[in-house]
């Protein structure tokens, strides 16, 4: 089990980051423009496409008008992001309220399109214990080697700090993007001029069938 607190292990680049002008950080958020939003699933929001709006720029997390929220009584979410190539995953914030509709678990799974909640009860790839983050600063460093070539991502938001339900305003992606390899479809003609010597040539009586 994997926790992440924010400051990161071993040297974590949150510090660097934080020096850098806020666009050059902005930048680093910026697979948000890699999810395949047409095929984006948030399982259990109350309120339907809620969920992917919470994927959106850095720069503008703070905008409270956008979140998706959890359905009456339940406090689980489970977000499905397709990417339009291959990802490697390098970090995730998670911005919530100052109460304690803030999620407190975070489990990641790869590779597993159309994941249902049954299916969390598997193993995740990396699970994090979270802290509440009000300004979108707190990042969770993912097990690069895990999250290294990624083509969807599953985000199961497990528990919150014990409210009813669950608030998530936004969630950044920090990463590396590779456009996805295309097997191309080879057509080869074998015989666009065929060698006559290669064929034995029969002549074909045409034949006539009666039928009486």
């Amino acid at each position: 089990m994997a926790h992440g607190h924010g400051h990161g292990a071993g040297g974590c680049c949150c510090g660097a980051e934080r020096e850098e002008p806020p666009e050059r950080r902005g930048l680093a958020w910026g697979l948000y423009l890699r999810i395949d939003r047409e095929r984006l699933q948030c399982l259990n929001e109350r309120r339907e496409g809620s969920g992917a709006r919470v994927f959106r720029a850095w720069e503008e997390r703070g905008d409270r008008s956008q979140f998706v929220e959890s359905d009456d009584d339940e406090v689980e979410l489970l977000f499905n992001i397709p990417f339009t190539g291959n990802v490697k995953l390098k970090g995730i914030i998670v911005m919530g309220e100052d109460d304690d509709t803030h999620p407190s678990e975070m489990r990641l799974f790869k590779n597993i399109p159309h994941m249902s909640f049954d299916d969390t009860a598997r193993e995740p790839d990396q699970m994090f214990s979270l802290n509440r983050d009000l300004t979108g600063e707190l990042e969770y460093p993912t097990k690069i080697a895990r999250f290294s070539n990624v083509y969807h991502l599953s985000i199961h938001i497990s528990k919150n700090f014990g409210a009813e339900t669950t608030k998530i305003f936004y969630i950044g992606l920090r990463g590396e993007w590779t456009e996805a390899y295309r097997h191309e479809v080879t057509i080869c003609n074998y015989e666009a001029s065929a060698n006559p010597a290669d064929h034995k040539i029969d002549q074909i009586m045409p034949e006539t069938h009666f039928i009486s």
